[in-house]
């Protein structure tokens, strides 16, 4: 199925999860995945893996979530380090194990090692492969610009060629306040971006990992969930169960507010995206 079609009957409600780390077996994932299923999702994006390792994997994780579970799957398919050539070997091995949709990402930078040059940008890929293959493809955005852009001004220009190139759909970056979700939303909408907006949802498991991540994205966190953060930091059960009920209100309110769909970060924690899902689970019309 084509990820795109979802939209025109359902808010949608997608999960995320990653390859496990090299010295990992990757069979591990598929308990994950059997938990997430529990949930309902429309799909489930993965990873391409730390550092690219996992590409392979990968594609069998997507497949397995398909073919066994059940449930569509997104392939994730940075460019900054694949030549063409790679690409379309990629796009083949996706392909052959039918796999219909891929979030082309530009990819994140690794010290000390020179792009291929191919693929500048994510809209590059997105060209490519619209032009080698028929898959639904679907592009990331940042509601509080992309780090390494000027301004939000440039950063929706951009955005407007990629989504021009070829994307469907859109997932966004982690954010922690709707306000920045809703600004974002309008300002696409003035520059010509009609296509549905998932969004991205992470909920807070402890504070040294959301600050970590906030760092890598450059999220604001606002001065309620700061406070959450900091009272319940040293009691992991409570920032835990903190965490759960700020990313339920944030989607309540998303939901109630017309978003396209909820993709959830699930850092490959079943319990905790189980319990948000049981609790918004109403809210998603079908």
């Amino acid at each position: 199925m084509k990820l795109n079609e979802l939209f025109e009957k359902k808010t949608s409600l997608s999960f995320e999860v990653f390859p496990p780390k090299s010295d990992t077996p990757v069979e591990t994932i598929y308990d994950t995945i059997e938990a997430l299923g529990e949930a309902k999702p429309d799909f489930i994006s993965v990873t391409y893996g730390a550092g690219g390792s996992r590409s392979n994997a990968t594609i069998d994780i997507c497949a397995s979530i398909k073919q066994k579970h059940g449930i569509e799957a997104a392939a994730h398919l940075p460019g900054i380090y694949l030549t063409k050539a790679q690409a379309l070997e990629q796009i083949a091995q996706m392909k052959e194990r039918g796999i219909e949709n891929v979030l082309a990402l530009r990819g994140d930078r690794r010290e000390g090692e020179e792009p291929a040059g191919d693929f500048r940008y994510a809209s590059d890929l997105v060209s490519f492969i619209k032009e080698n293959s028929d898959f639904n493809v679907i592009g990331a955005c940042y509601p509080e610009v992309h780090p390494e852009c000027a301004d939000i001004v440039s950063d929706i220009k951009n955005l407007k060629t990629k989504v021009d190139a070829g994307c469907s759909q859109l997932i966004t970056q982690l954010f922690f306040d709707n306000e920045t979700f809703y600004d974002f939303r309008e300002k696409t909408a003035i520059a010509g971006i009609n296509v549905p907006i998932e969004a991205g949802i992470m909920p807070v498991v402890n504070k040294k990992q959301i600050l970590r991540m906030t760092t890598l994205c450059h999220a604001t966190l606002p001065k309620k969930f700061l406070t959450i953060m900091n009272k319940y930091e040293d009691d992991p059960i409570a920032m835990r169960d903190a965490g759960i009920a700020y990313a339920v209100s944030q989607i309540v309110d998303l939901i109630a507010n017309d978003v396209d769909g909820i993709h959830l970060y699930t850092m490959n924690n079943p319990y905790i995206a189980n319990k948000i899902c049981s609790a918004v689970a109403s809210l998603f019309r079908s």
